[in-house]
């Protein structure tokens, strides 16, 4: 933790020292010249937002979307590819001036919820959700990082001569998770090569967040969001009546001792001074009669971590602890475990260096060190990759933090002004780091 620091304080102090050798003049007037485009396009950023939250799509289902995206795109003089991952689409804008290539990333894909929002661009959209028919509803902001970064696109088009080296618009599909028997997001897109031709050197994303006051940002160096994996276990007992249980094995009664085993790796098997876990189960079933003793009964849940080595060993305790309950009592355990999402884990020098950026564009009063969340972000896989920063955007109204529905939730509300700050954070993330990165001196042009 001290080195972390360490590092934190000598990056930060690189930020001050690189920007204050730019010339003074031309910074402050591109400074300027964004906060006036980015006001300038606000109202076009929201109208973009209300259309995708009136017509909201599933995941790898984004057609609709992705074709206004791509066509926006295209009337920027924008390389554009579309198609990868199913629907996503990639804006490439090669800028005046030699620099690295750099990526920013939106998710467009909304949640299988009906909403409950009393707008008048609510969403009425029903559709099929894996066998089920369900409503639709961008329950967690999609729509908002969508418009978001087509703005950011649209000012640094306007802004191409003074753009130092590539930036590379990714608008990501289901960043939710595909649909059952379905690849996607964001897996899917560096399958199909989204990080090659050009390479990225850095990555940047943001997401909206209820529950934090309207235009404040929040983030953290190292781990951010949690680790998520497909937990399944199944207990195999041997059916019997309920009246005789001595002649079976009965599996309701092992599945409920390895639930209560399972609590005690995080409580008493594993560190709990380096990070913090989780593993829930979630669902339970078995039998179909009250006086029969079923043959198995099958759980599924989640397993939630930040450390890898720790991931590891939660995944190894957890077949163990089931193994050892079920033949304790003559049964057996099957136990699967499906990784679905790394750790969300911001860059720690990349973090240090473009923290400056977020104070200087909210207001230091406006930025603050996120917890930890449990929630996942396939964010992350594209970090696995490349040095990436992950940021917090409030959308709540300061008297409404305290009961503000969540995101997910059928009631979730975006508080719009917030936006400018989400959209002017990204744009100036674009220059500074290409102003303070070693690749602006290149002398091979634009990457």
């Amino acid at each position: 933790m001290q080195q972390r620091r360490h590092i934190l304080v000598l990056v930060a102090l690189i930020h001050v020292i690189g920007t204050a050798l730019l010339p003074a003049q031309s910074l402050e007037s591109l400074r300027t010249a964004i906060d006036e485009r980015a006001k300038a396009i606000e109202s076009k950023m929201l109208t973009w937002r209300r259309d995708f939250h009136q017509n909201p799509e599933l995941g790898n289902r984004e057609t609709r979307t992705s074709a206004i995206v791509a066509e926006h795109l295209k009337k920027l003089g924008l390389e554009v590819k579309t198609g990868i991952a199913y629907t996503g689409v990639v804006g490439i804008l090669k800028g005046g001036k030699p620099g690295p290539v750099i990526a920013l990333r939106a998710d467009m894909d909304a949640l299988p919820v009906g909403e409950q929002v009393n707008v008048p661009f609510a969403s009425k959209v029903r559709s099929t959700y894996n066998g089920q028919e369900v409503g639709v509803m961008h329950a967690c902001g999609h729509d908002a990082h969508t418009a978001m970064l087509m703005a950011v696109a649209e000012i640094l088009s306007g802004l191409k001569s003074d753009v130092r080296g590539t930036v590379k618009f990714i608008f990501q599909p289901a960043e939710e998770g595909a649909p059952e028997g379905e690849e996607g997001g964001a897996e899917l897109m560096i399958k199909q090569g989204v990080l090659e031709n050009p390479a990225p050197e850095a990555i940047f994303g943001l997401h909206i967040f209820a529950g934090v006051e309207s235009g404040k940002i929040t983030f953290r160096p190292g781990p951010t969001m949690a680790a998520v994996d497909y937990l399944k276990i199944i207990i195999k007992g041997r059916q019997t009546h309920g009246a005789k249980p001595w002649s079976g094995i009965d599996p309701i009664v092992v599945s409920s001792q390895v639930v209560m085993g399972l609590q005690t790796i995080e409580s008493r098997q594993l560190d709990v001074t380096k990070e913090p876990s989780i593993i829930t189960v979630g669902t339970m079933h078995g039998g179909v009669r009250n006086n029969i003793i079923p043959d198995s009964v099958e759980m599924t849940g989640t397993i939630r971590s930040y450390d890898e080595g720790m991931q590891e060993q939660i995944h190894s305790r957890i077949k163990q602890t089931s193994d050892y309950i079920a033949k304790a009592s003559g049964a057996s355990a099957d136990v699967r475990i499906r990784k679905q999402y790394p750790a969300t884990v911001n860059d720690d020098k990349l973090t240090a260096l473009m923290s400056p950026t977020l104070v200087r564009v909210a207001g230091a009063a406006n930025v603050t060190t996120a917890q930890k969340q449990t929630g996942a972000e396939d964010f992350s896989f594209y970090q696995k990759k490349i040095p990436g920063m992950f940021f917090f955007l409030g959308i709540t109204p300061k008297e409404q933090v305290s009961g503000a529905a969540a995101n997910h939730s059928p009631q979730f509300y975006v508080d719009e002004p917030a936006l400018l700050v989400g959209l002017k954070a990204l744009t100036n993330l674009v220059f500074d780091y290409a102003a303070l990165s070693k690749s602006t001196s290149s002398s091979g042009g634009t990457k």
